[in-house]
Parts: structure tokens; C-alpha cells; sequence
């Protein structure tokens, strides 16, 4: 969480979105606590204190946005942050439309993750599914209307995951899915689905969702993403539909970046989620 922001920051977020006519307001990094927690493999989930506390943080002021009108914009960093984004939009909103753009569905719970990351469980945190680590009244549970929570570009999931998404019933367009469909057309079907009604839809796009050779400055790449085209159409024309009410990208990596290019990708993408068009 910590790196992410400002090397978004540094690849000229600000000043895009100011080019743009838009009027932004940084309110800085969230603190995140230094975990004293033990990182042996069998401990789930792991570093749960810290990543609470600093999602705690995230929702107080994702949620103080949202009710002072303005639009919330969340960059980082781990996608654990997903958990306190969401969390805040169902305190000011009640339970959000979620549209998921990511390699992976982050549907584990601590009981199914392989790994004890809680990156790995921010989707299923957000359906109410870890509450003893997640109190519900921090973290409303559920934070997010799962009859209108689309997933899109996954291509890798873990067992426990793919049983839950067929269990569940979620709207999901997998890799195949929008090779065979086209983006235009999966975009189309998740609108559809994630602004019925006049409900609050929040929008996480996960940079691991592009492909690797396009943005290599992310945790956990997956070969066969996202091209650059097919990331900005789908930002393009969810800025169009006007149904988005925030938005989240996460897991940009500077670390394991290069030239920042990521982050300069991240920020490209921002731009055409809040409307930047070619003509």
C-alpha cells in the first residue's frame, strides 16, 4: 500500500486530471501500521491487525468523500484496500453495484485461502464473509449487492473460488469470455447488470488485469491480460454510462515497475474512467 500512490502520484495524476477540468482534492496516504504479527506460512489471515487498521482509515475517508458529493478515487498499493473502500461507499450508500476488473476473483476466506493473504479475500471480506476480523460495524457486511457484482478478465482462480462464484451466481467474463465476446460487447453485459436500479456502483481495477508486458510493476502477474485498448475502452465506456460512483486501482508495484511505466498506464486509465475521450 505504501509505494503505489505516489509513484501514481509522480507519473502526474494531479495535473491529468486538472488538464481535464476536473477539480481534485489529495487527501494524502492512509497510514498503514508496521505489523508485528508472525508471517509463518500456517497463520490466516496474515498481518490482519495492520491491514484493518489501514482500511479502517481508507473507509473513514472514502466515506467523508462520499457524503460531502465528491467522487472518491483510491489508488494503491495492496487490493486488500478494496476491503475499507468498500466498506466506506456502504456506510455513506448502503451496498454497492461492483464491477471487478482483475486477474483474479478475491473470493477466499480465511478458511480457504492457500496462502493466508488477505488480498487474496477482499471480495468475500465485502460479502461479510470474515466478520470476526472485520467487524461489521467498521465494515458493513454485506458492503456490496452480490445480484450486481460483475467480474471481469479473471484467468486465474483458486478451487475454493470457482466453487464460490458458481454458488453465488455472479456475473463473471473470464479472459475466453472477452476474447470470444470482445470487450465492447462484456461491458455492455456488465452495465447491464451492475447499474440496475439507481443504486451506487463502485469500479476496482486491479493492474494486474492488463498483461504483464504492458504493466509489469504489479505482485501477482498473470500472462494473457488485458491489452492496452481493450483496458481503456472498457474505462471509457464505463465513464460514459455515468454510473459509476468511485473508483480503485490497485496493486501498482513501483518496486517491480519499470521506467514507471505502470503507473504511467495506471493514470492513462484513470483519466478515461472519469471521461477523458479521444475527440
Amino acid at each position: 500500500m505504501r509505494l503505489g500512490p505516489d509513484a501514481v502520484r509522480e507519473a502526474g495524476l494531479v495535473e491529468n486530471l486538472k488538464k481535464m477540468g476536473l477539480s481534485v482534492h489529495d487527501r494524502g496516504n492512509v497510514a498503514v501500521p508496521e505489523s508485528e504479527e508472525s508471517t509463518r506460512a500456517g497463520h490466516k489471515p496474515r498481518f490482519v491487525t495492520a491491514v484493518r487498521s489501514a482500511n479502517e482509515h481508507a473507509a473513514d475517508e472514502v466515506e467523508r468523500s462520499a457524503r460531502a458529493g465528491h467522487f472518491p478515487l483510491v489508488i494503491g498499493g495492496d487490493h486488500s484496500m478494496a476491503i475499507g473502500v468498500l466498506a466506506g461507499m456502504a456506510r455513506a450508500r448502503g451496498p454497492q453495484g461492483l464491477i471487478w476488473i482483475d486477474a483474479h476473483a478475491d473470493l477466499n476466506t480465511p478458511s480457504t485461502s492457500p496462502t493466508g493473504n488477505i488480498h487474496g479475500m477482499s471480495v468475500a471480506v465485502a460479502l461479510g464473509e470474515a466478520q470476526s476480523f472485520f467487524p461489521p460495524d467498521r465494515f458493513p457486511a454485506p458492503s456490496i449487492d452480490a445480484k450486481r457484482c460483475v467480474f471481469i478478465g479473471l484467468r486465474d482462480l483458486d478451487p475454493a473460488e470457482r466453487k464460490a462464484l458458481h454458488d453465488r451466481g455472479f456475473t463473471c467474463f473470464t479472459m475466453s469470455d472477452i476474447d470470444r465476446l470482445g470487450m465492447g460487447k462484456v461491458i455492455e453485459e456488465a452495465l447491464a447488470v451492475a447499474c440496475r436500479g439507481q443504486q451506487s456502483v463502485h469500479v476496482s481495477l486491479d493492474i494486474d488485469s492488463l498483461d504483464p508486458s504492458l504493466a509489469p510493476g504489479t505482485g501477482t502477474p498473470v500472462p494473457g491480460g488485458l491489452t492496452y485498448r481493450e483496458a481503456h475502452l472498457a474505462m471509457e465506456m464505463i465513464a460514459e454510462s455515468g454510473c459509476a460512483d468511485s473508483l480503485e486501482v490497485a496493486e501498482v508495484n513501483p518496486v517491480l515497475d519499470e521506467h514507471n511505466r505502470t503507473a504511467t498506464i495506471a493514470v492513462e486509465l484513470i483519466c478515461s474512467a472519469l471521461g477523458k475521450t479521444i475527440l
